[in-house]
């Protein structure tokens, strides 16, 4: 069976989000083996300075990279990397037959040095999306990946 983690900084909270995750990580459980790992976010005064939040990033940064398996295919979700479809994501999942983990960032994103390190960046839009939210429609993207390459009816 496929293996799949998200790395995830910050913990979801609100109910909505909580179970709209859990229902596609239920669904998930026919197509792979699936791991969520949550990291705290670095806390920040309110109004951080920039140098404030590139210390919180690096933070984030090791604590991700400490859950990263060496042997995994590693895809960064972040604004500047690659858009593609859900048809061209679930060619991706295709492809990758080993561990393949996706990296969500928290609120300020992720650090140069992860990114840098992913075999791929990923953007879900140009629009701007909370973490929280990235999470739930990443799952549905990656439930909606498996039904593509199964032929379900859940992709229309």
């Amino acid at each position: 069976m496929r293996r799949v983690t998200l790395v995830c900084v910050g913990r979801l909270k609100e109910k909505f989000y909580l179970d709209a995750a859990a229902e596609y990580a239920k669904r998930l459980g026919r197509f792979c083996r699936l791991d969520i790992a949550e990291l705290p976010e670095q806390r920040l005064p309110e109004s951080p300075s920039p140098a404030q939040i590139q210390q919180a990033l690096a933070r984030e940064a090791e604590a991700v990279r400490g859950k990263l398996p060496p042997s995994a295919a590693v895809a960064a979700l972040c604004v500047e990397g690659r858009l593609c479809s859900s048809e061209e994501l679930a060619r991706l999942l295709a492809a990758q037959t080993g561990h393949l983990v996706f990296v969500i960032g928290g609120s300020y994103g992720l650090h140069d040095s992860v990114k840098a390190g992913a075999d791929l960046r990923l953007s879900m839009s140009p629009m701007t999306f909370p973490h929280h939210l990235a999470r739930v429609m990443l799952l549905e993207q990656i439930y909606r990946s498996f039904q593509i390459l199964e032929g379900g009816r859940y992709h229309k």
